[in-house]
Parts: structure tokens; sequence; C-alpha cells
């Protein structure tokens, strides 16, 4: 199983903002490997949501832990079978520890997002 998690750019930070996040950290639950991938929606001029969506989907993770998703990103990711869980305010490999003790909460609130505003 792979974990996906936005983050800032000091790679530890859950990213407040999903489809804006410089980065997101892909934790293998296997290998216990963590690779960082740059996220090439970060710096679009609209559709920042989907298109880190379809990369979160590409990178083949399973899950997705993050503070927030608009609603379009959340479509794509139901799609691809991706689950969406809330992330609690700590850093990201303590998000991915929670998540492998069950206490996080999946993610059923979806924003309007934000359509071009940073």
């Amino acid at each position: 199983m792979k974990i996906a998690v936005p983050v800032d750019e000091n790679k530890k930070d859950v990213c407040v903002s999903f489809g804006r996040a410089p980065l997101f950290l892909i934790y293998d639950c296997d290998t216990k490997g963590i690779e960082y991938k740059e996220n090439p929606a970060a710096s679009a001029q609209g559709g920042a949501g989907p298109k880190a969506a379809q990369f979160v989907a590409d990178s083949n993770a399973d899950v997705l832990i993050t503070v927030r998703c608009g609603e379009n990103a959340g479509e794509v990711l139901k799609a691809a079978e991706i689950k969406i869980y809330k992330a609690e305010g700590c850093s990201a490999e303590e998000n991915i520890k929670l998540f492998e003790e069950n206490k996080l909460a999946q993610l059923t609130q979806f924003h309007a997002g934000f359509h071009g505003h940073q």
C-alpha cells in the first residue's frame, strides 16, 4: 500500500493546500520507503486540485492524507478508488503513523475549490 501526503518545502509539514503543495511524500507501507515527488500542478494556471489528484493517482497511491480537498479533486480521487483521510495538525510522518494505527478519520467534506486563487 502507498500513502500520499502533500508536504511543504521542508518535507515535514503537511501542506494546507492540496493542489498547490510543492511536494508529495509517497510512503510505501511494505518497504517503509519514503519518496518525495514534485507536484507538477503546483504552478498550474487553474485546475491545480484535479491535476494534483491525477498525479497522486499516477503515483499508484492507495491513500491520501490531506488537510482539505476540493470537490473536483475529490471526484478524481474517488474515481481512482483512493481513500482520503483528514490530516491532523502534525507532521506528515506523524499522520502516517496515525493512519497505520487507524486513528485518522476519513475526509468526507469537500470544499468548492479556489478556482485560480491561492
